[in-house]
């Protein structure tokens, strides 16, 4: 650390490096030098030399002309000494006129060969000396950086700025060391690198309990802004008693008010976000996160580089190259003797990608997160800051699949393929997801919940896509987690060069196929067919499960050929029970593939049926031609049974047999042309027989009361015209 002390100005040169204490007095000059904590003080003494000799030239230059009259001379010219920019002051090197006035500083920022911008702080720019001459007060700071990231920052304070100076420098930990002299923030190194592919230990870097921030988190976030940065950092901080709980202040504070200005992130030539500008409008773009983040930090005292590099965001398509300019900056903050990375960007909210608009919605995620999980959308212009061994090529970070922080966030381990773009192998391609908790999931396909198969498992899904044309098409990933809202985790580029016609699916055939542990929890349990596709020679099959207690099943047949309504598609299907057991017994109208859609409802609560899975039936047999059953109306009891007949088209002209188990009613009959009663027999079923002659329906009707003469209508059955 450097500082340059003159009795009218104060001028602090800070350099981040390993400095000795001292004190160094120019001869002959009102400046003093303080040095601090310079090891390695011999690398650096040729530029400190340098330095001192420019400002030694500034105190004598102001000293020969009027301190009221200085304006603003030619531009500053940069000079590299040990890859250092040093400013060439006119005059020094050349024999111009000694009386000639020094200029201010303005600051160019070129982080690497990223984002460039000016940077103008609490100062103003190089034609600024009116407003120099009206606010003598104000400071002038100039940052700027060398190719390894290290940083050079001028600030000139007015001379009775002193006693705050001297309040900043006591808050400030990094001037007064650790225990072996650095106040450098130290580069990264073996000790930051953490292992790649992840472990799968944690999402965060460092041990955490999010619990522990409960409190502190709801004071951050309400915390207002009163003056200036430093006075928001101090209010901040009364609630902060760790360099780790100093960060997270600060982060919840600029993710709760700080609003990323779409705008500002489109202009290419815009100029870069004061941190005061950024406190009255409350807006900016990736830069002013990351510079106003590691402003903050700094002022509280911890240590907080600015990482520039390329990233996978608002605009990012699957499988692009990187090239150019760095398009994103976030942080690296120094916490327990080991770097961490944050981005307080992305942690603010997101951008809808078809409006355009920011949406303040906070990501825990970015908070201290994972290097191996930071990398997957996050290349740093310095390798080294991806904090991992080994680190990754920026080939490996196009080509590496992208799981987005929501993957993450709700629970998601792994997914299968590892590459963002697949070829379906005959018109086919398969994707696995690995999770921690059984999790709900749905997909589209261009933009369609359609031409797949989606299987829920304990420990994650497994999903089939036949896309249903030769070309490219989008795949999205959607998973529920613990909330109520789906959110998208994976997108996946389809290249299909065949299409098997013969897998065409039905429109109708919702997600998830087959029973899994979602339809345990809703009230299904132990299937007679636990396959999601069920296979049917003759257009017929049964299928029964568990059902528990106060829970009513619904279920509907859906086929993309045929005049099949949505109510028609019951008819095809008729429900028994037995015990505690649901029996659907379905007869296809005709070979092809059908989707057989289940739907739960408990008995007492009001409300709709609520879907839980589908079957997919499959029928090559082309002579199927099965009709409906017969029409059931709402006294057909959950409990009832229906043995014959089966069909709810009837011969006619004939004498057609009875068989049913009907429960809590005095007496049933069959109406037709005329009435046939049914007998209930000692296995407690009625049965009995009844003429279609003369007749086009049939009902079946019962009597609940002995001691009422009214009767209800239970089925419906057509009589085939002769």
């Amino acid at each position: 650390m450097v500082n340059i002390f003159h009795s009218n100005a104060s001028i602090f040169l800070r350099k981040r490096c390993r400095v000795k204490t001292g004190h160094l007095h120019c001869e002959n000059s009102p400046w003093m030098i303080l040095i601090t904590n310079l090891t390695t003080f011999e690398n650096y003494c040729f530029n400190i030399f340098l330095l001192c000799f420019k400002v030694h030239l500034i105190s004598w230059a102001a000293s020969l002309g009027s301190r009221e009259s200085w304006v603003p001379a030619a531009p500053l010219q940069p000079r590299y000494v040990n890859n250092w920019p040093i400013t060439h002051w006119p005059g020094s090197s050349h024999h111009e006129d000694p009386h000639a006035r020094p200029c201010y500083f303005t600051g160019l920022q070129g982080v690497g060969n990223g984002i460039r911008r000016w940077q103008k702080f609490e100062g103003n720019d190089v034609h600024g000396s009116l407003a120099e001459k009206q606010n003598p007060q104000q400071t002038q700071v100039i940052t700027s950086y060398d190719n390894q990231g290290t940083q050079l920052t001028v600030e000139v304070h007015p001379r009775d700025a002193m006693p705050q100076l001297l309040k900043k420098f006591s808050l400030a930990k990094r001037l007064q060391g650790d225990k072996n002299g650095n106040t450098r923030p130290r580069q990264p190194g073996a000790k930051d690198a953490h292992a790649y592919p992840w472990d799968r230990s944690s999402l965060k870097s460092m041990p955490l309990d999010l619990r522990q921030f409960e409190k502190l988190d709801s004071y951050a976030s309400q915390v207002t802004v009163k003056s200036g940065l430093d006075e928001l950092v101090s209010d901040l901080l009364q609630e902060a008693h760790s360099d780790l709980e100093r960060v997270r202040v600060i982060w919840i504070w600029i993710c709760h008010h700080i609003e990323y200005d779409v705008e500002a992130a489109q202009e290419k030539d815009r100029q870069a976000f004061k941190p005061t500008d950024i406190l009255r409008t409350q807006k900016t773009n990736c830069d002013g996160y990351a510079g106003l983040f590691e402003r903050m930090c700094r002022i509280a005292g911890v240590q907080c580089m600015t990482v520039p590099g390329y990233s996978k965001g608002f605009g990012y398509q699957t499988g692009q190259s990187f090239s150019g300019e760095f398009d994103h900056a976030w942080n690296a903050v120094y916490l327990e003797g080991r770097w961490h990375l944050v981005d307080s960007t992305w942690g603010s909210g997101l951008v809808d990608s078809a409006t355009s608009k920011f949406t303040f919605l906070y990501n825990e995620f970015y908070f201290l997160t994972h290097p191996a999980l930071f990398i997957e959308d996050h290349f740093p212009d310095n390798k080294n800051w991806q904090l991992l061994k080994p680190p990754q090529s920026l080939k490996q970070f196009e080509n590496n699949m992208y799981h987005k922080s929501e993957f993450y966030n709700k629970g998601m381990l792994s997914a299968h393929p590892e590459t963002s773009v697949i070829k379906t192998v005959n018109g086919k391609a398969t994707i696995t997801i690995e999770s921690c908790a059984p999790t709900l999931f749905m997909f589209m396909l261009n933009g369609k919940q359609e031409h797949g198969l989606l299987s829920l498992r304990k420990n994650g899904m497994k999903l089939d896509i036949y896309p249903p044309t030769v070309g490219t098409h989008k795949l999205q990933i959607f998973a529920k987690g613990n909330s109520d809202i789906y959110s998208s985790v994976l997108e996946y580029t389809l290249k299909c060069n065949y299409v098997d016609i013969g897998v065409q699916l039905p429109a109708e055939l919702h997600q998830p196929v087959g029973p899994s542990w979602f339809s345990e929890q809703m009230g299904i349990v132990k299937p007679s067919h636990p396959d999601p596709i069920i296979h049917t020679s003759d257009g017929r099959c049964s299928v029964s499960f568990g059902v528990d207690e106060g829970i009513s099943v619904l279920a509907s047949l859906h086929g993309d050929e045929g005049p099949i309504t949505e109510e028609t598609g019951r008819r095809y299907i008729f429900q028994l029970h037995r015990e505690k057991r649901a029996e659907l017994k379905v007869q296809l109208p005709q070979a092809g593939k059908f989707a057989l859609k289940i739907f739960v409802k408990k008995r007492l609560e009001p409300g709709n049926y609520v879907f839980v899975f589908s079957y997919l039936l499959c029928c090559t047999n082309t002579k199927v031609n099965w009709p409906m059953f017969p029409e059931s109306f709402g006294n057909w009891g959950q409990d009832n049974e229906l043995l014959e007949p089966l069909s709810g088209v009837l011969p006619a002209n004939r004498n057609v047999p009875f068989k049913l188990k009907l429960h809590g009613i005095a007496k049933a009959l069959v109406k037709g042309q005329d009435t046939w009663p049914l007998t209930l027999n000692r296995e407690g079923y009625w049965e009995g027989s009844c003429s279609t002659a003369g007749c086009q329906e049939i009902y079946v009707m019962v009597l609940e009361n002995a001691n009422h003469n009214f009767y209800s209508y239970i089925l419906k059955y057509k009589v085939n015209s002769q």
